[in-house]
């Protein structure tokens, strides 16, 4: 039997690197060989098996990221943009791939994700829902069928500790409306509207972000045409699923050589 794939996760202690440590554990093909979070955080030194109510596991909640990246195979990270930055230059250093899940990085923080996957394997996803990424194929084939007289509107909802919006979900499906239109984001989106703002131009993208409650992540595309709407939503009611995905894309991306990837490459959707 092979051994098992060793894992270690930046932000190990949110949301969905709960549902990750527990993915991992229910695994018999994965093993959690470090868990990051900040040097702040009230769970520093707590054992990650215990935090999740499970058996002790002799792996605490730390802060060095060399000796985390050291004992791992993949990394997988659902952090916040510098945080994930500082693991993909250990990963660097240490020749391993890296799993990325973090959300809201600049255009000099993307750069630089870009040319670390020049030398190694690097999975970024906005979303690693294999449902979303579906829809995100959906779009594209939706958009030039329905054509430039749709009005397209993109509306996301979270729960009320989400820092950014829109979501990276949401402007991943921006990203591909625009795509399938001849377009980009950068030049169609519109980020929320207030006051007088005039008839809506043509060729436009709209977002709208809602933020409350423990909501886990609801997003739907609208194409408002004269006479109909067609709507491509998607909802999620566990974070498992988002876990489930990302640890698909590690194993996956164990097996890759260096270069960039996302979703879609570990789906065979392209």
């Amino acid at each position: 039997m092979a051994a098992p794939l060793r894992l270690t996760l930046m932000g190990a202690t949110g949301r969905m690197g709960r549902a990750l440590i527990e993915g991992i554990l229910d695994a018999p093909d994965l093993e959690l060989a470090g868990a990051l979070t900040r040097s702040d955080d009230p769970l520093l030194g707590v054992d990650a098996g215990s935090f999740v109510g499970r058996a002790v596991l002799g792996v605490e909640f730390g802060v060095d990221i060399a000796a985390a990246v050291a004992a791992c195979d993949v990394v997988v990270d659902f952090s916040r943009p510098a945080a994930t930055l500082a693991v993909v230059e250990a990963c660097r250093a240490r020749n391993r791939a890296i799993v990325v899940g973090t959300t809201g990085f600049d255009s000099a923080q993307a750069e630089r994700l870009a040319a670390a996957a020049r030398s190694i394997a690097l999975c970024q996803a906005a979303n690693f829902s294999i449902g979303v990424n579906v829809c995100l194929g959906l779009l594209a084939l939706a958009t030039p069928a329905l054509g430039p007289t749709y009005d397209v509107e993109i509306v996301e909802a979270h729960h009320r500790h989400k820092v950014d919006a829109p979501s990276g979900t949401a402007l991943a499906m921006g990203r591909a409306v625009a795509a399938a239109a001849g377009t980009t984001l950068e030049a169609a989106a519109v980020y929320g509207r207030q006051g007088n703002t005039g008839e809506r131009p043509a060729g436009k993208i709209g977002f709208a972000a809602v933020r409350g409650g423990d909501v886990v992540g609801d997003h739907t595309v609208m194409f408002l045409g004269d006479g109909e709407r067609v709507e491509i939503s998607h909802r999620a009611s566990s974070r498992t699923t988002f876990a489930g995905g990302a640890l698909r894309a590690a194993r996956w991306l164990a097996r890759q050589p260096a270069g960039r990837y996302d979703m879609r490459d570990v789906l065979g959707l392209k």
